[in-house]
């Protein structure tokens, strides 16, 4: 008993301890924060939210991504594919390496890109929905461990899913 009566404080202390590991500035918006924002969204012209959860969800297959998690009455979609992320410089490098007898250096293998939708009513106007979309990358090299984990700000990807977002609501709403 008095073991514990000792060991449960230590505990205690070391929980609090380990709750001081968040970073000063993580919930301060970063500059870019409204920039990237605005790329990722765009409003459509429609009430009906579920009719736009469908066409995404429609694009996202058509793009290659599996959807993995789905929430119509909180206006979320989850889609993955994974994809090769060998490099040819990777490679040559570590041949060389391996060559002069530098050992294994691990190499890109595997990447994980992730699309995120999240729709919701606009604010201003009750005919209008809000898209909003992002892509994540993660790459693995071939120990499996994680070398990148970056947020895809290519403003082609975005434009061009608007697009084809665009163009699916059209069709659908004329029942073409």
């Amino acid at each position: 008993m008095k073991q514990l009566l000792i060991g449960f404080p230590l505990v205690c202390l070391l929980f609090v301890a380990g709750c001081d590991t968040i970073p000063p500035d993580a919930l301060v918006l970063k500059a870019t924060t409204l920039q990237d924002r605005k790329l990722q969204s765009r409003k459509f012209q429609t009430s009906d939210e579920i009719k736009v959860l469908v066409a995404c969800s429609g694009l996202l297959q058509d793009l290659g991504f599996n959807l993995s998690e789905s929430e119509t009455k909180l206006g979320v979609l989850v889609a993955y594919k994974d994809r090769s992320a060998v490099e040819g410089g990777q490679v040559a490098v570590k041949l060389i390496i391996a060559l002069a007898g530098g050992g294994n250096v691990p190499i890109d293998k595997n990447q994980r890109l992730k699309a995120s939708v999240i729709t919701k009513p606009s604010l201003e106007n009750t005919n209008e929905i809000v898209v909003r979309v992002t892509f994540q990358r993660m790459v693995f090299n071939d120990l499996n461990q994680v070398t990148k984990l970056e947020q895809l700000k290519d403003t082609k990807q975005y434009q061009d899913f608007f697009n084809s977002l665009s163009k699916s609501l059209f069709l659908t709403a004329n029942d073409i």
